[in-house]
Order: structure tokens, then sequence, then C-alpha cells
């Protein structure tokens, strides 16, 4: 099938390919609760279990996104689809506990590490300026909806077949992903310009002091949303087993789906903001909106069951907001010929956050009981303290770009 790159035909493929594979990302948070009593998993244990698929993705994506800068962009498209697709299916079929489900989601990991930037990548090259900008939005947008969708459907699948059916289903997606990409993407390589610098040399990006502001920015950003993505579901679970919800109020997979899908909204319309007033300035309120609502949320455990759902959403949408913007941020600050490079590190560095937030969420949680409001207060409290270092580390290398 011949569908041109940049043409809004082959935005919607790559981006509807984006939403099947990620549709299964968050399958586990979203039944993790189960999954703590089915295999009897500390907090600490739930937390590498979510944070290894970020583990795996950071050495991963530098290798596999700086590839895009010599070989087609396609190959390495496979190769994620594939894996993401196979680790849900082992998932599904194969694991029986904590470390056999732990190789899987590692192995998904390395999936979403070949698919994520790189798609974002075939996206963004053909386009400059805003167009390129809004078409990186979209792309974060169909990352963010299936992202919320996830939690919904694996909630939905749970219920009708069981956790095994709902990682199945994930597979089943992710394998259409890679059948959109075996029919759309060129298989064409970069221009030879792009190879000047040498695999996995980073010093000209680490050089390029605007695109490390944005980068230092998303760092902190991945750790925050891993964090709410991980345990927000579980957060809402303990909530209303304290204190009952009304009938009338979804469960806790659906209402992180609503969430999320608010959050959708204001990721698009911070990328809009930050044509119009400045990326900083929308940053700046994300970070600082962010830590203010990481600080309060847990203590809201057990509390009116709205009053926890507010607090939740919340701080998700202040997360969402500065989603697109610091994406879109390193993308333009990147030099055309290192931008597989750019990106790499871009997403290496962020997941490392990704990582480390639901793990340390996890080992607080385990150190301050596992349960009640003072536990989960701190849990997601000490996220608080991460952002406005973060928040300070993009002003600084802001001031020296």
């Amino acid at each position: 099938m011949q569908v041109a790159p940049g043409t809004p035909r082959f935005i919607a493929a790559m981006v509807t390919a984006q939403v099947l594979t990620q549709i299964g990302a968050f399958t586990l948070p979203a039944l993790l609760p189960g999954y703590i009593e089915a295999w009897s998993l500390s907090g600490t244990e739930a937390g590498w279990l979510i944070g290894i698929f970020f583990a795996a993705y950071v050495p991963a994506v530098p290798v596999l996104l700086a590839l895009t800068d010599r070989v087609p962009a396609r190959r390495i498209y496979l190769v994620g689809t594939g894996a993401t697709a196979l680790a849900h299916l082992g998932f599904a079929l194969l694991a029986e506990g904590f470390w056999s489900g732990l190789v899987f989601r590692a192995i998904a990991g390395i999936g979403w590490a070949g698919a994520y930037m790189p798609g974002l990548k075939a996206i963004a090259d053909p386009l400059s300026g805003p167009a390129q900008s809004r078409a990186v939005s979209w792309h974060a947008a169909g990352v963010g909806i299936a992202g919320a969708a996830s939690f919904a459907l694996a909630g939905a699948c749970a219920a009708l077949g069981g956790p095994s059916f709902a990682f199945l289903v994930g597979g089943v997606l992710a394998t259409g992903a890679f059948a959109i990409a075996l029919l759309i993407l060129p298989d064409t390589r970069p221009p030879p310009r792009a190879v000047a610098a040498r695999l996995l040399d980073f010093r000209p990006v680490l050089a390029n002091r605007r695109a490390m502001a944005w980068i230092a920015g998303y760092c902190v950003h991945t750790l925050e949303m891993a964090v709410l993505r991980a345990w927000a579901v579980a957060f809402l679970a303990a909530s209303f087993a304290v204190n009952a919800p009304p009938a009338w109020l979804p469960g806790p997979t659906v209402l992180f789906t609503l969430a999320g899908l608010l959050g959708i909204a204001v990721s698009l319309s911070g990328n809009e903001a930050s044509e119009h007033f400045g990326r900083g300035r929308v940053v700046a309120a994300a970070m600082l909106g962010g830590a203010g609502f990481a600080a309060v949320t847990g203590f809201a455990m057990g509390s009116a069951p709205l009053v926890a759902v507010a607090a939740v959403f919340a701080w998700n949408a202040a997360i969402y907001l500065d989603s697109s913007a610091l994406t879109a941020g390193t993308v333009q600050a990147a030099d055309p010929a290192l931008r597989g490079a750019t990106m790499g590190l871009h997403s290496m560095v962020g997941y490392a956050g990704g990582f480390a937030g639901p793990l340390l969420c996890g080992v607080v949680l385990d150190a301050a009981g596992g349960d009640g409001a003072l536990a989960w207060g701190l849990a997601f409290g000490h996220v608080a303290l991460v952002v406005l270092a973060g928040f300070a580390a993009v002003r600084w290398f802001g001031r020296q770009a």
C-alpha cells in the first residue's frame, strides 16, 4: 500500500498502529491488585513488575532509535511491534509468578523501545514547524488514548475471561500494529548526512542545551506519570475498601480510563498553549501543579470517595499538561541530522525516570506500613520533591542554552 510519509493518511495510520501497540501496555497496572493477591507480591515486587518495563526500555531505546539514523525505521518498528505482541502473549500463556512475569514485562519494554520513538520519528521526519509540532501532539494523543483505554479494556477483558485473556487481547492488537507497519512504512534508508555521528555517541546531543532542558523535564514527567499509572488503580481500590463509593460510581479501572481521556484533551491543549504562550510557561505550570497534587493525593486515601477520585483526576491532568509540549520541544530543538540520537536520549532518560518512580513508590509504601493514608501520602508525596528538583534542572539548562 502506497501512503506517502507526511500525509494525513500516513499520520493517521501510524497513530493507529501506535494505539494498537500501546493498548496492552497497562494491563498489569490495571489488574495489579488481583496479581498482588494471586502471586503474593509485596509492594516492592509489584513495583519491580511495573518498573522492569521501563528498565528494559532504557538500554534498548538508544540503540534501536539511533539505528533509525542509519537503517530504515520500518525494520526497527517491526521488531518493536513483534516483540510487544510476543510479550503480551507470553504473559497470558506462560507467566506463573513474579520471575516469569518479570521476563515478559522486560520483553514488552524492549518492544516498546522499538515502536514508540521510532514510530514518532517516522511521523516527524517528513514535517517541520507547526505541522510537525501538531503531528507530534496527535501522536502523543493517540498513545495517551491507548494508555487510558488500556485500563478499561483490561478490566472488561478480565471480567469476561480472566487476567490472561486481557493480556491475550493486548497481544492480538499489537499484531495488528505489526501488520499496519508492514503495509505502509517504506523500506528506505535515511539520507547519508544522518550518519555523520558515531552510533551511541551522545556528546553532540548533550551539548545541545536547549534540547537537554526538555529532556530533563521529560525525565521527571515520565517518572510522575509512571507512578500514577502504576499505582492509581491500587490506590483507588484501597481507598474504596475503607470508604465505600456510591453505587453509581464506576470502578477504579474505568475511573482511571476517564482520567486518562481527560488527560488527552489537556495534553493537546497544552501543546497549543505552548505555541501561543511559550513552551517554558506551560511546562512550569505543569511541573509546579503536578508537585502540588503529588504532595496531597496520597493523603486522600480513605476519605470521601469523590475526594480521592478528584485528587487522582487533578494530578493526572497536571501531568498531562506538558506531555506533548516536552516531546515537541525536544523534536524541534534537535539537529535534524541527529534527531534519532536526540530522541533516543530523550526517551532513555525519560524512561529511566519511569523505572525508578513505580519501584520507589512501592518501596516507600512497604516501608510506611503498606496501607493507610500516611503510607500512601508518603509514597506519592516523595514524587513532589523529585518534580521540584526536575523543575530546577529544566530552568538551569534553559539558562545555559
